[in-house]
């Protein structure tokens, strides 16, 4: 079943009087349960597809539909909505707020749901369970390590139990171990939990994990590896 359809997808911005393409009339359709890795130079479109995908932006043209829904055409509170819903995205640089714990942060996406403190602090455990962090709950980004910082940020990226999971350079900034550590886990998360993820990466060896390669530049795909 396809999760994710876009047609002719085109997306421009507008600087001055110039209008500056980033994707041009792209197609692509991906199964509920894959695991893709979007490769290409930088400015060939990569991260601005991501955002696509988690409705933080729109396209000039063409259709969007994510989960059954043409994301494409909803007003910003019920984007916001369906976002909540269905989106887990995992930052380069983590975004952790360094004043809250490790927990803390975790439970931040379920402050907005109907859950009782309880049912937010089992699932909060669960997540950092599954991220083999359940013994950190209580630290702060600070006191934790690149890696551990991740996977924080992944815990709180699948809390709500997602969709879709979108991981932009998500080993980035981190060293070999570490960055191994957390492909493990996306791998695992992919395999286990069923999760479908679409990963940007500049790292051939990440792209590798995941079961298809899209290779994008200037805006269009010139390239598919499938594992």
């Amino acid at each position: 079943m396809a999760l994710i359809e876009l047609r002719d997808v085109t997306k421009s911005y507008k600087r001055d009087a110039i209008e500056i393409p980033v994707l041009d009339r792209m197609s692509m359709t991906i199964e509920a349960g894959e695991y893709v890795a979007l490769m290409g130079p930088s400015g060939s479109g990569k991260s601005t597809l991501l955002n696509l995908l988690a409705g933080i932006d729109r396209p000039t043209r063409g259709s969007v539909r994510v989960a059954d829904t043409e994301i494409s055409t909803l007003s910003e509170r019920a984007l916001a909505t369906w976002r909540a819903r269905h989106i887990g995205f995992i930052f380069q640089l983590y975004n952790l707020i360094p004043v809250l714990t490790a927990f803390e942060n975790v439970e931040l996406p379920l402050l907005l749901t109907s859950l009782t403190k309880k049912q937010r602090r089992d699932h909060v455990m669960t997540a950092l369970g599954i991220v083999g962090l359940a013994d950190r709950e209580k630290h702060y980004p600070r006191q934790l390590s690149g890696g551990q910082e991740q996977r924080v940020a992944i815990a709180r990226a699948i809390v709500t139990d997602p969709t879709l999971l979108l991981a932009d350079e998500p080993t980035g900034d981190l060293d070999a171990k570490s960055a191994a550590e957390v492909l493990s886990l996306l791998q695992r998360l992919n395999e286990e939990f069923k999760k479908t993820i679409v990963m940007v990466t500049h790292d051939p060896h990440a792209a590798e994990r995941a079961a298809r390669q899209l290779h994008l530049e200037k805006g269009t795909f010139v390239e598919q590896v499938t594992a």
